[in-house]
């Protein structure tokens, strides 16, 4: 009973420890240590199956890793081809009926009289051997459990956990935990998939699938960090369409919702010519490009072919382009605010003077006159737009 209270503890820690984490890779070294704590063993690690690959890739390995292992592998992944006990577990065990049952397998192969994967009551005759028997061996590890994880009624992938050569090998008991363990992690994992929908909602437009104004805002906090820290050019685009309003009162919301959707395709097309750039939609018809590396000169030609395909569109009348970037002689201070006003006091004068390309403010001694006059309120960033025409 004592062993049963045991791990009835060791369930509801590892449950607790998973719910703490605050990221996916914060979840995955939590389910990792926590089910390699339950079952004492020495290393575990958390592995997806990715489908259209046909391979299995390593999230974290946890525990006392050996020498090539690291905690959070870019690339470790193994083709599932090379597993083929695997292949036919993933693939028929569940079909018939069967339950996602975790197995023990040794540096000599399966455990004697352990049925292995997808292997019926049969299991496997003597000098057994696959890739995962000669990992163990290679690694200093004298067994492993392998617990499938099922997600949403689907393999989603597996749960590892090992010992050193020389403790004692996992037994059915084990095995059947090990199971337990698994169905936890995948019910952590349904409620991370949640949590990190709910994020995205939460720093996405839904109207045009771009960031919207509160992921701005934190990654531009961010981008000024790194530009105090190691000089990082910081370049910020701010765009307004225009026309909107004229198609909206002429052809209908319907209308204008798809050309604001048109031109935030065109937006992130831009963003992908310019490496880590984020393409937002602020709000209304205003839109915005955050850089944070390439030279300025290379923003201001990327917002110029922008300016160009928003030209082109069927409907509205173009786009106002204001720029604000590091890489220009704006002045001695740098913060997120001020970079917004800089950007937006350029797009206001490319608003007002109809300008066919972006107008930039380190290079336009108006526009920085224009931001850093006192404002008529502090909380109205659209002071600078004053009496604009509408186009």
């Amino acid at each position: 009973m004592g062993g049963d209270d045991a791990r009835l503890r060791a369930v509801v820690s590892l449950a607790q420890t998973m719910a703490a984490a605050h990221d996916p890779r914060g979840y995955w070294r939590a389910a990792a240590l926590g089910a390699c704590e339950a079952l004492g063993g020495s290393f575990a690690a958390l592995s997806v199956w990715e489908r259209d690959r046909g391979r299995l890739r390593v999230l974290v390995n946890a525990g006392a890793r050996a020498e090539g292992e690291e905690e959070f592998p870019d690339e470790e992944v193994y083709p599932v081809h090379r597993f083929p006990e695997i292949t036919e577990f993933l693939h028929e065990r569940w079909a018939g009926g069967g339950e996602p049952d975790a197995w023990v397998e040794t540096a000599e192969g399966p455990v004697e009289g352990e049925p292995g994967p997808g292997a019926g009551s049969h299991g496997y005759g003597p000098g057994y051997c696959h890739q995962r028997v000669a990992a163990l061996r290679r690694r200093g590890r004298g067994c492993c459990v392998v617990a499938p994880i099922v997600l949403h009624g689907r393999a989603w992938g597996e749960l590892y956990v090992a010992r050193p050569t020389g403790e004692p090998v996992f037994g059915r008991a084990d095995a059947d935990f090990a199971t337990v363990l698994a169905a936890v992690v995948a019910a952590g994992l349904a409620q991370t998939e949640r949590l990190e929908e709910v994020r995205k909602l939460a720093f996405t437009d839904p109207l045009t699938g771009l960031a919207n104004r509160r992921a701005v805002d934190m990654r531009l906090d961010e981008a000024v960090e790194r530009h105090r820290a190691d000089g990082a050019v910081v370049s910020l685009v701010v765009c307004d369409l225009n026309g909107l309003k004229w198609v909206n009162d002429t052809h209908g919301h319907a209308v204008g919702d798809r050309l604001l959707e048109r031109f935030g395709s065109v937006l992130s097309r831009s963003a992908a010519i310019l490496p880590g750039a984020l393409a937002a939609r602020l709000g209304g018809d205003e839109f915005c490009l955050l850089a944070v590396g390439p030279e300025a000169d290379e923003v201001v030609a990327v917002a110029a072919e922008l300016c160009e395909r928003a030209a082109g569109l069927e409907l509205g009348n173009g786009v106002a382009c204001g720029i604000a970037s590091t890489g220009d002689p704006i002045g001695p201070e740098v913060s997120a605010r001020r970079l917004f006003r800089l950007a937006d006091a350029a797009q206001y004068r490319a608003k007002a003077a109809r300008s066919a390309r972006p107008v930039v403010a380190g290079r336009d001694g108006e526009v920085i006159r224009l931001a850093d006059s006192p404002p008529k309120s502090p909380h109205d960033r659209r002071r600078l737009r004053g009496n604009r025409p509408e186009l």
